[in-house]
């Protein structure tokens, strides 16, 4: 191999690298757990350290999907060079980067894939449109979904009719049973994705619709009971685990979702070549963003956790149940997510059940959306401007 085009991939995997830290020093590594912190659950440094662990465990057994389709589903017909992963991940890592300058949640899955498409469709590609279609459909319901839930769950809570111990418990019971049929790797038959519900089936020789069924509500029947117990113990103590178990959760979906945005550029280049495992190419995007949320994420805490809503431990919770359900759901369908759009909006959504207008700064509102925006436009089109404008230079 040339000299030159080892350079160029030895560039390109540093700037998925850079693009990594961002990550983690962005979205992934603080979206998961400013709920809890803004609740006074965690401190902002504990938390930073809490999601870079299990934002890189997600990353490396839950990051094939996204990866896969950032880095092939998004433009037919055309695979990137070197020089376009280069270009599209310093485009997506330069933006993320004012985001974090400013404090503003810039959306990086609006980012990273605009800058792929805008390059694709530069170099000769073919537009997709039904992914297209799907990823439109995922960001735009989003805030609408995932902020409703939030509201309509924040408005029970508080409610005297509604104790903690059993909503709490039901709602930590669904998202046992959801995370019981989530597929993730080293639990699928070979080197197969698999879920618990699928695990358990192999073992005890007994698999289909039926068992996983039987499997899926005994383990939501055994955390309900658990975490009513707690509850009934303990209330403050009980909640706040509660919150910091959903935290982790959202944590660990932000890196098998994330991840994706960071190293699904380098997999046409590098796993189809057969220089590097796709399993490698993921744990070195999951190391990025572990170090990108131990040194870079309490600045976006701090700005989510304080600027967007007063939020107490039942809103938080509000908050990150729909944000664990919505982020499962984009890993399932392979859709390149933005979790600063998933939690901001929960945060809204919680927030706007209890405190009304008054508990949300709508003017960093509006100025966040505009932000998410203009940073997908922007990065269409400076990913289609240089590289139409690469042979020239």
């Amino acid at each position: 191999m040339e000299p030159s085009l080892i350079a160029l991939f030895v560039i390109a995997s540093l700037a998925s690298l850079f693009m990594a830290w961002v990550i983690g020093a962005g979205s992934s590594g603080a979206t998961p757990f400013a709920p809890a912190v803004g609740a006074n659950a965690i401190s902002t440094m504990r938390a930073a350290f809490v999601v870079g662990i299990f934002g890189f465990a997600g990353a490396v057994i839950q990051g094939a999907n996204v990866s896969e389709a950032v880095g092939r589903g998004l433009v037919g017909g055309v695979s990137l060079p070197a020089t376009g992963v280069i270009t599209v991940l310093l485009i997506g890592a330069g933006l993320m980067a004012v985001g974090i300058k400013t404090g503003y949640p810039i959306a990086t899955a609006f980012t990273v894939t605009g800058s792929v498409i805008g390059v694709g469709l530069a170099l000769g590609g073919d537009p997709v449109w039904p992914k297209y279609l799907q990823i439109g459909t995922v960001w735009v319901l989003t805030p609408i979904v995932g902020g409703g839930l939030a509201y309509g769950i924040a408005s029970v809570l508080p409610r005297d009719d509604a104790p903690e111990r059993y909503t709490v418990a039901l709602l930590a019971g669904l998202v046992g049973a959801v995370l019981a049929n989530v597929n993730v790797a080293y639990l699928g038959p070979g080197d197969s994705m698999g879920s618990l519900v699928g695990l358990a089936g192999r073992l005890l020789g007994i698999e289909g619709v039926a068992m996983a069924a039987v499997v899926t509500l005994f383990v939501a029947a055994a955390i309900t009971l658990i975490v009513s117990w707690d509850i009934s113990q303990d209330m403050s103590g009980g909640l706040r685990r509660v919150l910091l178990a959903l935290g982790s959760l959202v944590a660990f979906s932000a890196g098998g979702s994330q991840v994706g945005l960071a190293v699904g550029p380098l997999l046409p280049l590098l796993g189809d070549l057969g220089m590097v495992p796709v399993s490698a190419i993921l744990v070195g995007g999951g190391v990025g963003m572990l170090v990108g949320s131990w040194t870079g994420a309490p600045r976006m805490i701090k700005s989510l956790s304080q600027d967007y809503s007063s939020l107490g431990p039942r809103r938080s919770i509000s908050a990150l149940v729909p944000s664990f359900l919505i982020a499962q759901l984009a890993v399932l369908l392979g859709v390149p997510v933005s979790f600063n759009e998933i939690v901001v909006s929960a945060i809204i959504g919680s927030g706007a059940a209890v405190g009304g207008g008054e508990a949300i700064d709508s003017q960093k509102i509006f100025r966040t959306v505009g932000a998410w925006v203009g940073s997908l436009a922007l990065a269409l089109a400076l990913g289609y401007g240089l590289t139409a404008l690469l042979p020239f230079v």
